[in-house]
Parts: structure tokens; sequence; C-alpha cells
């Protein structure tokens, strides 16, 4: 049996990586944790028969305490909580299911007790890759992406050499705002927003792709898993989704992933890396899908991927500066208090007056972001 553990396990990402487990059979899930979704978490529980729960809220944790008192199963809280699920002692793999820079210290505390990373939170090396990478070398711990971007690369490199690498082509769909101009934008809904034409993702994720945040974040994630200069990555929009990524190499070859836009490809993949298991489900029909088409990405419309080359490009605390506004940004769109081109203003004005620290450690990373989100609390 694989033992894993997992950080967000009801979330999109997580509820699908149960959805692997409950299809092979041979999977044990030790941990999950969500933050405050005790109904959806209590159901998992029960199911799956974890050892440790972890509930980010303690009132929460107190209220499942009572929902599972007729099980054996342990319900922890807040960070502790979340490092004592990262780092319990016969987990082989942590997927970090996680949203947002909450998934960082867990994910350093899985590397030291040696887990191997199933990385599904783009924030952790967005805004710390400078530790993540050095880190994982060091315990002998591998980082096996999750996206599906990543994982295309990661796929198309298996068995090849990485410094033959010339390019990476990371494919975006373009999102539901595709084709359209900035005045277009002025007036977009959320319900508009959400409208993603290929994949079901959270809302969050699906906010990024619609602002191409999500593709910058991939960029930037995509420099430190793959060890290449960000003028070796180049973004191309491939709008039915069916090239998830590409690999050119030094002598003109290149090598695509191709499939149906399903999350549970690249999660069971890096479950059982290098193993490739049957996965149910549709699959790829190139008679009926008749063309496969690429685009150029608008970057004077989509700034979200212009300034995540520009924070990358940067670096140091910038890149921190860069995510904290567009989560925040997007959290407040969510709530529908402010409209869709304010995360542009937000990010912008944030990157702008940031005085960048060259190599943040992990507690200027975070004073970084908090202090973000209060400039911007103060003013939005």
């Amino acid at each position: 049996m694989k033992k894993i553990a997992i950080l967000g396990s009801t979330g999109s990402i997580g509820t699908q990586t149960l959805e692997v487990v409950r299809a092979n059979g041979d999977i044990q899930v030790l941990g999950i944790s969500a933050g405050r979704n005790i109904k959806k978490l209590e159901e998992q529980a029960r199911e799956f028969c974890p050892r440790l729960v972890a509930v980010w809220e303690e009132d929460a944790a107190r209220e499942l305490r009572v929902k599972l008192q007729d099980t054996d199963v342990k319900v922890v809280s807040g960070m502790e909580g979340l490092l004592e699920l990262a780092s319990m002692e016969e987990t082989e793999i942590l997927v970090t299911a996680i949203v947002g820079m909450l998934g960082i210290r867990p994910t350093i505390e899985a590397i030291r007790a040696g887990k191997d990373i199933a990385l599904a939170n783009k924030e952790t090396l967005v805004t710390a890759g400078h530790l993540i990478m050095p880190m994982a070398e060091k315990y002998g711990v591998r980082i096996l992406p999750v996206d599906s971007e990543h994982s295309a690369v990661f796929q198309c490199l298996n068995g090849e050499r990485r410094e033959e690498i010339h390019k990476l082509l990371i494919t975006a769909s373009g999102g539901p705002f595709r084709g359209r101009k900035r005045k277009d934008l002025e007036q977009v809904t959320l319900a508009d927003t959400l409208k993603h034409p290929n994949w079901v993702m959270g809302q969050k994720i699906t906010v990024d792709s619609a602002t191409l945040v999500n593709k910058g974040l991939e960029v930037m994630e995509a420099k430190w898993l793959f060890d290449v200069e960000l003028d070796r990555i180049q973004v191309v929009v491939q709008p039915q989704s069916v090239i998830h990524s590409m690999v050119e190499f030094k002598d003109g070859g290149i090598m695509a992933q191709l499939g149906t836009p399903d999350m549970r490809l690249p999660i069971q993949y890096a479950l059982y890396y290098p193993e490739r298991r049957y996965l149910d489900g549709e699959r790829l029909d190139f008679a009926k899908l008749g063309q496969i088409t690429f685009e150029e990405t608008d970057m004077e419309t989509f700034l979200g991927l212009p300034m995540a080359i520009q924070a990358a490009r940067e670096g140091g605390s910038m890149p921190t500066v860069f995510n904290a506004a567009n989560e925040l940004a997007v959290k407040k769109f969510l709530h529908e208090e402010i409209r869709f081109l304010d995360i542009y203003d937000i990010i912008g004005q944030s990157m702008g007056r940031h005085k960048k620290t060259e190599s943040p450690d992990l507690d200027e990373i975070l004073a970084v972001e908090n202090e973000t989100y209060q400039w911007i609390e103060s003013r939005w």
C-alpha cells in the first residue's frame, strides 16, 4: 500500500485525488485537511479512515471532534495541526492541494521529514522556490508536479536530459475572455469570469485563468521546477486544452503531452510515478477533434502574465508581493467588492511601491505577504 496525506482534501484537487485513491484501491490515506468544510471532511474521514484530520479553525475542529467521536480519528487544528499532518511518520507522499501561501510551512516540514511532494500548491515555489528546491535536493525528496502543464513538461522530460532543453512551451486555454480587449473587460461579472470553457476548477484558479495570472504563476513555478531561465519559457494559447505543454530540445525536436482536460491524469501520474496506471474516462478522439489550433498570447489585455514575468525577473521578495496582491484581489473580486480590472490595478500598485528583499527567508516572505495585505486593505 502506498501511504499518503492530503493538504486540502475538500477542494478541487483534493477531491479528485481521493477519486484516484478510490479507483485504484492500493493507496492508504493517513491524513487529510481542510479549512472549515467539516461536512465534507467528516464524509471523507468516514470513507477513508485516516488517522489524522487537520482543520484550520479551532472552532470547526471542536465541532468535527464531536461528529467523529465514535471513530479513532485524531482531529487537530491550526498551523501546528498542518505541520503534524505534513510530517506523519508512515506517509511517503504529501499532496499539497491547499490554496495559498498557507501551504509553504507544511511543505517545508514534509521535506525535512523526507516525504515526496505531489505539488499542486503554486505559491510554494512562486514565493519560496529559492528555499524549497535546494532543500528538496538536500533531503533527497522528489517534487512531483500535479499542475497539468508542469506534469506535461515532467512527462515529456521522462528519460531525457535536462541540459538538452532549449525551451519550455507552456500552453494556455485563453480562459473565458479569450479574444476580448481591455475595453470589453470593463463590465464583466463574477459569473462571466467563472465560466471556464474547458476545465472544472476551484473559483480562485478559475479567476486566475481569466486574468492569465495563473499562467504567470506557472511560468514562475516552471523556472524553479525545471531549472530553466525565464527567457526560455514561452506561453502559447491552445484553445482546445488538448496539448497540456511541450518541450523543445536543442536539436529542434519538440515533445508534447496530449490528453483530455482531466486533472486526475496528472494527479495519478504524480502518485504512481514512474508507473502508469489505467484511468477510466473520456479518451482523446482526434477524428472528432478535427483540429488543434494555436494563438499568440495577448499580453496587452491580460496583464497577469507580463506582471508575473516582471516579478520573476526582479526576484527576491517581489514574487511574494505579486502573489499576495493577487490572492487578496481575487478574494475581493469573489466577494464582488471590486471589478475584474481592479485585480490588475491592485497587483501593479502593490508591486510598484514595494522595496524588495534580495533573498528572503521564510519569516521575511510571510512578513511581506502580511504587509502587502495590510496595504491593500487600507486602500480598497
